[in-house]
């Protein structure tokens, strides 16, 4: 595993830089998301869409799933099914 030497650098697994095309002098990118660090090669950077594509294909998809919601029936509440949820919670306890 790698570690993070005195001058907070550190080294990227041969496999993985292999798999990702990281090669010598490439600049990574690197992307803090809560409590996670995401690393972001090179060849992945350009490939990425700006922030309007990314807001524009988010609103496209929003439409198409309201859409969606329109057009299917309201899934109906099941009746006489035989049990309700709270008994999810009691059937395996003895009486």
């Amino acid at each position: 595993m790698p570690k993070v030497t005195s001058k907070l650098q550190v080294t990227v697994p041969k496999a993985v830089a292999e798999r990702f095309g990281i090669r010598p002098g490439d600049e990574i990118q690197w992307e803090a998301t809560g409590s996670v660090i995401h690393v972001i090669p090179p060849r992945v950077q350009q490939r990425r869409a700006s922030l309007e594509d990314r807001l524009k294909a988010f609103d496209e998809a929003t439409a198409r799933q309201q859409r969606r919601q329109r057009r299917s029936p309201r899934a109906r509440a099941a009746k006489g099914r035989g049990w309700r949820r709270e008994d999810l919670y009691t059937r395996a306890q003895p009486r």
